[in-house]
């Protein structure tokens, strides 16, 4: 028992270790699109991605990160030529009715274009090491050769607005 017990809590630190170090090798991942075909993540490999991570219960209940990212469609720092970004609903941890959430993306996705996708098993989560997303509205950064090399968790403060500029800069 003790010996489970110590198999788990260096588990628990690997994978802790493995998601807080960057860059690291990312793999393209299928999962699914909002009509539950399954998909891969669009243009890995071809550009460097803006991965928006939420968690809706982070973005509809507790407006996290939702100014930054309107902040980032408005001005365009985060646009250019090689930078392809999108979103992927973290649908496990919400507590919110996922036919009415998938519904709303829909219509957005009609609306104005955006690429949004289903992480419905935590595949995504996991294959990618991002450990606890609950309740979390996350940006990554992917460059094309497939190297996660920025996750912003946690609200963005000012002083990390000017980090995710920073390096966003070199992936545009």
């Amino acid at each position: 028992m003790r010996t489970f017990i110590l198999a788990a809590i260096v588990t628990i630190f690997a994978v802790s270790a493995q998601a807080q170090s960057l860059p690291r090798k990312v793999s393209n991942v299928t999962i699914k699109d909002l009509y539950g075909n399954p998909t891969s993540l669009p243009n890995y490999g071809k550009k460097n991605l803006l991965i928006f991570y939420v968690d809706p219960d982070a973005y509809l209940a507790m407006n996290k990160n939702n100014k930054f990212a309107e902040e980032l469609e408005a001005n365009g720092r985060a646009a250019g030529p090689n930078i392809y970004g999108f979103g992927i609903l973290n649908f496990p941890d919400t507590f919110l009715p996922k036919d009415m959430l998938r519904k709303i993306c829909r219509k957005r996705v009609e609306k104005n274009g955006a690429t949004i996708i289903d992480d419905g098993e935590h595949l995504f989560k996991n294959a990618w090491g991002l450990g606890d997303c609950n309740q979390k509205f996350m940006l990554l950064i992917v460059s094309k050769t497939g190297e996660l090399v920025y996750v912003q968790k946690e609200e963005i403060t000012p002083a990390g607005k000017e980090e995710f500029y920073r390096i966003i800069e070199k992936y545009r």
